[in-house]
């Protein structure tokens, strides 16, 4: 039993972020098959654990959605990744989350879902929002106060959803019918007819996905990268891609489409990647000496 005391700006003790995390499972679970939870009341649940504040068991909350995004796991989406986090707190999310059977089964399910094409889909001028500020993006690189995230020998999740081709192509059809709607309530409606799904027509070696245009009748070249998980996801990119983006920088977009098929929003990153983006390698090539 973990002895309820006033709050103070100490680390916390093996026996509290036992509770947290074991509370963030639970409600990770919950999330992952689709049924709603009350943060609120897990939060107190929590703090009548510790005697940590609401403010404090959030942010322990936000440290475990920055260590399972690193290693590849989804996270709640109600628990924006922060870093700055225990070196103990890793070890618990281990030990806890990322081995937890249940957890897995889940995960493997979400990412290998394959009938997107009964999402209905509404209000789609209204799913933009804003690209996350480079303060958030901790995915990518972490506050330099931190631990680094060491690396899990287990399953990643979101490299096994970024290689879902029926989830990435209703993402493209999503942005194809966005484009054509954008173009039309400009009243280009010529241009709107000449969108096109390039990725389906002519493959996907062209480094983007969808062909469109700006009012102007520039072209806009359209990379569509997509998942089911949260803004702060990290997504996977082609040498070709990052190439292109760089060669056509003044024409190419990244649409990050995230929450799919529960509150789809996506937000976009003009410009070469190198620019908009923490690119990390993740593929050596190797040849004999």
């Amino acid at each position: 039993m973990i002895r309820r005391r006033m709050a103070t700006g100490e680390d916390w003790k093996r026996g509290e972020v036992v509770a947290a995390v074991a509370a963030y499972r639970t409600m990770l679970r919950m999330e992952l098959e689709g049924f709603p939870f009350n943060k609120a009341e897990s939060n107190r649940a929590v703090q009548a654990l510790t005697g940590r504040n609401k403010g404090s068991v959030e942010f322990k909350h936000q440290n475990i959605s920055a260590i399972l995004n690193q290693l590849g796991l989804p996270y709640i989406e109600g628990y924006k990744p922060r870093g700055n986090f225990q070196a103990l707190l890793q070890d618990v999310v281990v030990d806890v989350i990322v081995r937890d059977l249940e957890v897995n089964a889940l995960a493997q399910k979400a990412v290998e879902r394959q009938d997107f094409e009964n999402i209905t889909l509404q209000d789609l001028l209204g799913m933009w929002v804003a690209a996350p500020k480079a303060e958030d993006k901790i995915y990518s690189k972490l506050n330099e106060t931190s631990h680094p995230v060491r690396p899990h020998l287990g399953k990643n999740y979101v490299e096994i959803e970024a290689k879902n081709r029926n989830l990435g192509a209703a993402g493209e059809r999503l942005v194809l019918e966005l484009e054509q709607r954008r173009l039309w309530q400009a009243g280009q409606k010529k241009l709107a007819e000449r969108v096109e799904h390039v990725a389906q027509s002519q493959g996907d070696g062209l480094g983007y996905d969808v062909l469109s245009y700006e009012e102007d009748g520039r072209e806009r070249l359209i990379e569509v990268k997509t998942t089911q998980f949260g803004i702060l996801t990290p997504f996977f990119a082609t040498r070709n891609e990052v190439i292109v983006s760089e060669a056509e920088a003044e024409h190419y977009q990244l649409y990050r489409v995230f929450s799919f098929g529960k509150q789809t929003r996506l937000f976009t990153l003009p410009g070469a990647m190198k620019r908009t983006c923490e690119l990390t390698p993740t593929v050596f090539v190797g040849t004999p000496r």
